[in-house]
């Protein structure tokens, strides 16, 4: 490790020199705590109570190395460090590969993943998905499915069925929420105390890379949601680590987030190299295509208030970050969280922007809901809900994001969000997810959306699978299939979707009638959509084509198989147009169609 650069905020391999490093004749570690007045390596294995204790030796520029005979993988460690206030504490190791099982915060000694990798095509040929289908799956590992006596699936047994269930599903990628070790499960992941170290709850870091690994055979992509703004609070982690505030900021101000977390002091070229280095790793060790980054809104202002102002150190952490990383790994997305309306978040770092590939469209998302929990009455004053994110869409490389934040805290399901009764949700929920299909932006959606779970998220259960014996929802799930089958299908869904060129509103213009229609175009396709949100028929809606064509149904939502009312056609239905068609489209129903020029 380039030492002068670790200090100034260069380096992204960091985790070369600190950390446990197993060898022939033991293990050697290395810990950065400038300000501690002396630090011990404690060691114990996984299960007995014998523990043993190792000294340490402060060498240049605050680091601490020792060295433990006959230690090896899968001995657990601490650091016992005497702080410069005098306090004693045993902390886990900051760059610790591994860790045991909460709420024991003890790192093991793990070292480099010995998996090997059999994905050696797909890494050579992944690409960033701009030209491409990019349909991503959000899930969180331990309650996507459970045992029957509730304990979660392992990395391995998730090998065995979740890259199946996403290819039959019609995904390209899987993103999980933060599985670098975390103590409180209710915080899902997002208050980290292993940063390196992927969480024990469901295996070892070379059981992790079994599955990436299956994802891949399955061409299925793996992103990682990354925390790089805030840490837990437990006594053994990062916080006040050498006796002083040496992670975070030392001002409650802002060194305390929303969460009750602390923030990273990002100015420390030291903690800069922490998390690019850990963000690296999981690229780098575990073959993640992409990294989704939380809460960078919290990175662009202080606190994440525009009132605030911009913090600069931040930014330039996240600048320098973001150009390493691309760097060193071209192919990998880099996925921004952020509510705010900065500019240039997808923007590459030398064009003055922040250096993602893309960015959630969280106000897309929450127009689009808060649209669809309205009545058709409050509908017709409210269609710019739906029309007001293509005024912007076109600044950035936008996500269409139903997350889990949407299915939690008492904001429901996003099934359960639609207007009216139970059986009223369904029809608005598959009209919903083909606008989604039809509106330009990648794709991702929360786990158990896909078959209208109506329960939030909880942590502590699987999804509630049993829903699929019910006719209402096993349709809605083929309904999501058949969806997501089409938009993989057909190059107008996502080819060129950040080219103005291709899209074009066919009907914006009418709210009195509860309906717009959008027409995409692609190299090898042209599709549209038309779309009734009303709860009465809508009769005679005429659309103006760009010019005439023959235009081939492809769907519509109020199919009978889909549990609408609709017989659907025992063949493929297409009709000639003169540059217009006439639609009569049932209630909360929508229609897609391909459209064909016809040679001269």
């Amino acid at each position: 490790m380039d030492f002068q650069g670790f200090y100034t905020g260069k380096v992204f391999d960091a985790y070369t020199f600190f950390g446990a490093h197993p060898d022939t004749d033991g293990t050697h570690f290395a810990v950065w705590a400038p300000s501690a007045r002396e630090v011990k390596i404690i060691t114990s294995g996984l299960s007995d109570g014998n523990w043993a204790e190792w000294p340490m030796h402060k060498t240049a520029f605050g680091c601490w190395e020792g060295d433990a005979p006959g230690c090896g993988r899968g001995t657990c460690y601490q650091y016992r460090i005497t702080g410069a206030d005098g306090s004693v504490v045993d902390h886990c190791d900051p760059y610790g590969a591994a860790m045991t099982l909460r709420p024991d915060g003890r790192s093991i000694v793990w070292g480099m993943p010995s998996h090997h990798w059999n994905d050696e095509g797909w890494m050579s040929s992944r690409t960033k998905n701009f030209d491409a289908p990019l349909n991503i799956y959000e899930a969180q590992a331990g309650s996507w499915r459970c045992h029957e006596d509730g304990t979660p699936y392992t990395y391995t047994e998730l090998a065995g069925v979740l890259p199946a269930y996403l290819k039959e599903n019609g995904y390209t990628h899987l993103e999980l929420m933060p599985l670098s070790e975390y103590p409180f499960d209710g915080s899902w992941g997002y208050q980290t105390t292993g940063f390196f170290a992927p969480t024990s709850r469901y295996g070892t870091p070379d059981e992790l890379c079994t599955f990436v690994d299956a994802c891949h055979e399955a061409g299925i992509g793996v992103i990682f949601d990354f925390v790089p703004v805030h840490f837990a609070v437990d006594s053994y982690g990062l916080k006040h680590f050498d006796g002083t505030a040496l992670y975070e900021y030392p001002a409650a101000a802002v060194g305390q987030s929303e969460w009750g977390s602390c923030n990273f002091m990002h100015s420390r070229g030291e903690i800069r190299c922490f998390l690019q280095s850990a963000a690296d790793y999981w690229l780098r060790v575990f073959h993640a295509d992409g990294l989704r980054m939380d809460a960078v809104s919290r990175l662009i202002y202080w606190q994440g208030d525009p009132a605030r102002g911009v913090n600069g150190s931040t930014l330039e952490f996240l600048r320098g970050m973001n150009r390493g990383l691309q760097e060193r790994h071209p192919t990998a997305m880099l996925i921004a969280e952020d509510s705010t309306d900065y500019n240039k978040v997808t923007a590459p770092v030398e064009y003055g922007g922040l250096g993602f590939d893309y960015k959630w469209d969280l106000g897309w998302m929450n127009d689009t809901l808060d649209y669809f929990k309205k009545s058709p009455a409050q509908r017709r004053d409210n269609l710019g809900k739906l029309t007001f994110s293509m005024m912007y869409f076109w600044r950035e490389h936008y996500i269409l994001p139903f997350s889990h934040d949407e299915n939690v805290h008492g904001k429901a399901t996003i099934l359960q969000k639609m207007y009216g009764d139970y059986d009223g949700k369904f029809p608005q929920g598959r009209l919903l997810y083909l606008y989604m299909a039809v509106h330009p932006g990648k794709k991702l959606d929360f786990m158990g959306n896909e078959f209208g779970q109506l329960r939030e998220y909880d942590e502590s259960r699987g999804q509630d699978w049993e829903l699929l014996r019910y006719p209402i929802h096993d349709a809605f799930a083929h309904f999501r299939r058949e969806m997501n089958r089409l938009y993989l299908n057909y190059d107008a869904f996502w080819r060129g979707e950040f080219d103005p060129n291709g899209f074009l509103w066919l009907d914006c213009d009418h709210p009195e009638k509860n309906a717009c229609a959008i027409l995409r175009r692609g190299e090898k396709s042209t599709v549209f959509a038309a779309f009734n949100f009303g709860d009465e028929p809508l009769a005679d809606y005429c659309l103006t084509l760009p010019e005439s064509g023959r235009c081939t149904l492809l769907l519509d939502t109020d199919w009978q198989c889909w549990g609408g009312n609709t017989p659907r056609p025992g063949c493929e239905t297409a009709e000639e147009t003169k540059g217009e068609i006439t639609l009569t489209l049932a209630p909360y129903s929508g229609r897609l169609y391909l459209f064909e020029k016809i040679s001269d």
